[in-house]
């Protein structure tokens, strides 16, 4: 419980408190790796220092060092950069808050204060504001000075010439409030300072262990498919992820358009969960790895996984394709802990070996299908359109399964390793042979983190319409908003006051909402314009502002959204079946229509099975530990009884062994009674 309030994101950070703490974990890192960056590839000029060497030099003695560094600042500086007072300690607490809130563990909570409102900004002010904005928004880009101006004016005619006293507040706070409560209504920089933030370096990156460098594409697939709806050929494209020390294939997408950001998060999410194992698939596809039994990896999973490597990646290498650079993958490599670094300009030898593994994929399978279209115009076949036989669907089971079976087994030739280079090894061998020396992570990440990863809006929540995303309405009746409509969230900073809002953009019929009073806890928001008990079929982020365009240009000013679903359908053509489709559409509309379903089908598997507002709260960690410790000694006791098969009696007491050979200790009352009721012995007769 913390009172209503969503957790503070990097964004809420002004300019200047995210470098301060920039700043701070520049230093952590140095005090933890020896390095600024926190990597060796991004090493600069003289690093590591004597002193933070991590190969001469302990963890305390590097924190000592630190803390002494820190202590020889000047005290003003020190006190600006949020330095002062650095312990041993104090490194040590900020080392345990950065591994778990990344880099807002480092930063100061009174940089992000709760909202507690302002009592100078009356009604009569609001009102003021509020009407100079709506001018605002049909003039020219004014100065925030010339809209204090308005306000004054407003307040003038509307209050003070009726004899009401109204005091103005100072400039300051007007610049504050209109902050707040509008935004900054500047340029959208901060995307493109997030993509040039990604800088490389010119050290040599040595691969020592799986996950520690994984190597992301984009290539068109050279073999026309057909798609899922109508059964037209389509192009699709390929996107690989490669572990650059085992060359395994540990994650790859067929997308029927050119990936988006969406699609490269949900592939990162792939390399991090185990590949589960299909129903055409035989016990020699399962899990191979000797030291972690197949049982324990499925225990783990819930469900039985396929001998592909899963692990947490480290950092990522691609091109400089928008992509991989937009400030959607920055967060989600944040949010991940992966380090980006982009392939070097004019360097083609940074992501070889991925290049190699779309050649290896064409000679070894894709050749030998029909509808191939090979990879120049003048090799093309005659008609490999009208060759095309694999669906999507069955060309996605054919690559995992040849993935699985095939690549993650063959012999590597080139790519051996330089401890065995005459050795027969494979991508799976070099796992295996990684594994036996470092050990094997079976972290399974939560199902949560898909919503995690999907790009987030920061909103306000209407009394009566809920939430307003891409032009459309979400959970207007939902009863999971009912406890925050109308209401400032506890954020401050950048987007103070406004909720965040996750929505994929591959299927626009929902939004997701975090429950600030359980974290960890979604819930789905509909779209206000689906009917109830109507299956409407999905569509995506570009239908929805095509059908905002339409309705636009007819004229239409719709009151709420259900007089947006007919322009939807008739855009989409869902009242009919497939089969009864107008002749008419054009090949390029029924494409579109064919990606857009395939794109939605991608979002359904994507997202977890079971609504993460229907499960249990998790334990708190006091609980686990109880549970833990209960556990232990269960466990204990057992173990002592199955050793001991009959527990030892107990020796007499002190008073008992003295009274047994006593010759002067009278007999007890209940033994002679019963003597007597007996009779007399027969020796006495």
């Amino acid at each position: 419980m913390n009172g209503g309030r969503q957790r503070s994101r990097d964004e809420d950070l002004a300019e200047h408190d995210l470098v301060r703490a920039q700043i701070r974990m520049a230093h952590l890192l140095e005090v933890e790796t020896g390095y600024r960056s926190g990597s060796r590839a991004w090493a600069r000029p003289g690093e590591p220092k004597p002193e933070y060497d991590p190969e001469r030099t302990t963890l305390t003695e590097r924190r000592r060092a630190k803390a002494a560094e820190l202590k020889d600042l000047d005290r003003q500086e020190a006190k600006q950069l949020g330095l002062e007072w650095m312990s041993e300690r104090t490194l040590e607490r900020l080392a345990a808050q950065y591994d778990e809130h990344g880099v807002m563990g480092l930063a100061d909570g009174r940089w992000t204060p709760p909202l507690r409102g302002r009592w100078t900004i009356s009604e009569e002010i609001a009102e003021a504001i509020r009407a100079v904005h709506a001018e605002s928004l049909h003039r020219s880009k004014v100065s925030m000075k010339t809209k204090e101006r308005m306000i004054h004016q407003y307040v003038q005619e509307k209050f003070k010439a009726k004899g009401k006293v109204v005091d103005v507040p100072h400039y300051s706070t007007l610049a504050r409030v209109w902050k707040e409560w509008f935004g900054t209504e500047g340029a959208r920089q901060r995307y493109l300072r997030s993509a040039a933030a990604v800088e490389t370096g010119k050290a040599k990156v040595v691969i020592l262990r799986p996950g520690q460098v994984i190597v992301l594409d984009t290539t068109p697939l050279p073999v026309k498919v057909l798609d899922d709806v109508f059964g037209e050929p389509i192009s699709v494209h390929l996107t690989l992820a490669l572990d650059a020390y085992s060359h395994s294939l540990v994650a790859f997408r067929l997308t029927p358009v050119s990936d988006s950001s969406v699609e490269v998060a949900m592939l990162l999410r792939d390399v991090l969960l185990p590949l589960p194992m299909r129903p055409d698939w035989g016990e020699e596809l399962e899990w191979p790895y000797p030291g972690v039994p197949a049982a324990l990896v499925a225990e783990c999973a819930g469900y039985r996984v396929a001998g592909l490597p899963f692990f947490a990646p480290e950092t990522m290498t691609s091109d400089h394709g928008s992509v991989y650079k937009n400030h959607q993958i920055v967060q989600v490599a944040r949010t991940l802990k992966i380090e980006l670094l982009p392939a070097r300009a004019m360097r083609p030898s940074d992501k070889a070996a991925c290049e190699r593994a779309f050649a290896g994929v064409q000679s070894l399978l894709l050749e030998l299908l029909l509808g191939y279209r090979g990879v120049d115009v003048a090799d093309r076949g005659v008609d490999p359109e009208g060759d095309a036989v694999w669906t999507l669907a069955e060309m996605e089971h054919l690559l995992a399964t040849w993935i699985v079976a095939v690549w993650q087994n063959r012999k590597l030739d080139q790519y051996a390793p330089a401890w065995d280079p005459g050795g027969r090894h494979s991508p799976n061998t070099l796992f295996t042979a990684a594994a036996a020396r470092d050990g094997i992570s079976l972290e399974i990440p939560e199902p949560s983190l898909y919503y995690e990863l999907l790009p987030a809006h920061f909103v306000k929540i209407d009394r009566r319409r809920g939430v307003k995303i891409g032009g459309l309405w979400y959970g207007g009746t939902d009863p999971a908003l009912d406890p925050y409509r109308g209401q400032r969230s506890g954020r401050s900073g950048r987007h103070a006051g406004k909720w965040v809002i996750s929505r994929d953009p591959r299927d626009c019929r929902q939004v997701y909402f975090e429950d600030p009073e359980h974290h960890g806890r979604w819930h789905a928001l509909s779209w206000n314009g689906l009917p109830p008990g109507d299956d409407i079929p999905a569509f995506s982020d570009s239908r929805v502002r095509e059908v905002l365009h339409d309705a636009a240009r007819a004229g239409l000013k719709p009151r709420n959204d259900m007089e947006l679903l007919p322009v939807l359908l008739k855009l989409v053509a869902a009242r009919t079946p497939v089969s009864a489709w107008p002749t008419q559409m054009t090949t390029k509309q029924k494409s579109e229509r064919a990606r857009e379903l395939a794109r939605a089908r991608a979002a359904a598997s994507d997202r977890p099975p079971v609504p993460l507002s229907a499960l249990p709260t998790p334990a708190r960690p006091s609980e686990l530990a109880a549970s833990a410790r209960r556990a232990v000694t269960a466990d204990r006791q057992r173990r002592r009884e199955a050793t001991v098969k009959q527990p030892p009696t107990a020796p007499p007491l002190l008073g008992e062994a003295i009274r047994a050979h006593s010759m002067f200790v009278l007999p007890d009352e209940d033994a002679d009674d019963a003597e007597q009721a007996d009779g007399p012995s027969p020796e006495a007769s």
